[in-house]
């Protein structure tokens, strides 16, 4: 794989650790050992090759402090995996033998729960409940049968308000041994995790107490315009499995198209439960697996469709100034802070042009730029793109969408009729009238 370096191991008779440090989508890993499978493309993220002994996949798993590329110049100190957050995605098979060796290079104890599986309760990865914890320098193995087939997540259960804060997760995708009744066959299987942080402009670690007040919305540790786009080719079947480890749900809405929600992170969906959705909510700890028919070419926006979770480094505390008149005041500010700019007056958008000045390392709260401008998004934001000469098995973007004649949005020249307003009615109250709250005892709601 490219990007992929192996690291030298001192440690006698295990798999050698695979460490990734590229931020961009790694192409998929095809097998070539134990039972084949159509392999999964994490977006801005990789799979985690494995070794074959005597039958059991033996995977290495590296739990360590990492810095992750948020956005170009924009890096954040987190925990994680193999030199990254998210971890590496784990692709077994249903029936699979599989031994996970995980070293602990955390400055604390650490475990590993296999969020979703269905495995003996000693390998569930709950410190002090089903295991001691694995220490500081130690490597612990966990070995279990992949049982059933769908998409699950790991992350720590040791410590976990920090672990997990900072960044401590990865996706693990079962595929069927054999056509299964509920899953079909796809020509794109696409994943990512939702997860989210609270990082102080200029700083580089997040706060890990902090239970509702995010302010990096992120795809597999990434915001928008640096989270990759997904790239398909027209009439494609594609499968997208999104979890959640933030704390809060998000609801997915894809533009342009219709969409099965195909699997949770308790397996497939049977067919008679399912309908079509442009908009699924992902909760708190859940996997939702989406499949569609790539039918409509163009350039299609994929988000979360909570409005402050498609801006970065938002400012909780900043005032509305919607309709305040700054006239006459900017130059006066100015001469005593000359990097002062007017902010909020007719809406935010104007953030999507300015170049105002922002603490080093930090993301601004939104950008990105299409064929037509800024595009004014930030955090949990990507594009679908559909294109009838995207090659099979081609992950590439390709580029900006060329809209035929006619078919884009266009300002309209001609007179603009009066417009028409109803008559006020007779029975509608005075522009004056004051309701009056009902008192007293007995009186019910």
């Amino acid at each position: 794989m490219a990007g992929l370096a192996v690291a030298r191991s001192a440690l006698a008779g295990l798999p050698e650790p695979v460490i990734q440090t590229s931020v961009d989508t790694a192409p998929p890993l095809v097998p070539t050992s134990g039972p084949p499978y159509n392999p999964v493309v994490t977006l801005n993220g990789w799979t985690l090759p494995w070794r074959m002994n005597n039958g059991v996949k033996e995977f290495h798993l590296v739990a360590e402090p990492v810095v992750r590329e948020v956005s170009p110049g924009f890096m954040v100190n987190m925990w994680g995996y193999n030199g990254q957050s998210p971890g590496p995605t784990i692709e077994v098979v249903e029936g699979d033998r599989v031994r996970i060796f995980v070293t602990n290079k955390l400055p604390e104890h650490t475990t590993v729960h296999w969020h979703g599986q269905r495995l003996p309760s000693g390998m569930d990865g709950v410190g002090g409940l089903t295991q001691r914890a694995i220490p500081v320098g130690k490597t612990y193995v966990y070995e279990f049968e992949a049982r059933r087939p769908g998409t699950f997540m790991y992350h720590p259960h040791a410590d976990e308000m920090v672990q997990m804060a900072m960044g401590m997760m990865g996706m693990w995708v079962t595929h069927p041994k054999a056509q299964h009744p509920h899953i079909s066959a796809v020509d794109r299987d696409f994943c990512f995790l939702l997860n989210a942080f609270d990082v102080e402009p200029g700083s580089k670690t997040p706060k890990i107490n902090t239970m509702t007040d995010f302010n990096i919305w992120c795809w597999n540790s990434r915001v928008f315009p640096a989270i990759d786009s997904l790239n398909v080719r027209l009439n494609d079947r594609v499968r997208i499995r999104i979890g959640n480890l933030t704390m809060t749900n998000h609801p997915i809405h894809l533009h342009g198209h219709e969409f099965l929600v195909t699997g949770t992170d308790g397996g497939p969906t049977p067919p008679s439960s399912r309908w079509y959705e442009v908009t699924t909510d992902v909760a708190v700890g859940q996997m939702r697996q989406i499949e569609l028919i790539a039918d409509e070419e163009g350039d299609w926006a994929m988000h979360c469709h909570k409005s402050h979770h498609t801006m970065n480094a938002m400012g909780h505390d900043v005032p509305t100034m919607i309709g305040v008149d700054h006239r006459g005041l900017v130059k006066k500010i100015q001469k005593v802070a000359p990097d002062y700019m007017l902010m909020g007056e007719r809406g935010m958008a104007d953030m999507g042009e300015m170049q105002m000045p922002i603490p080093d390392n930090t993301a601004p709260m939104m950008t990105g730029t299409g064929q037509f401008g800024p595009l004014e998004m930030g955090g949990m934001f990507t594009v679908f793109k559909v294109r009838k000469d995207q090659k099979p098995g081609d992950y590439k973007d390709p580029g900006p969408y060329k809209f035929p004649e006619g078919t884009v949005a266009y300002e309209w020249n001609g007179a603009l009729p009066p417009a028409q307003r109803p008559a006020a009615s007779r029975d509608a109250p005075p522009a004056n009238a004051k309701a009056i709250k009902p008192t007293g005892k007995g009186m019910s709601h």
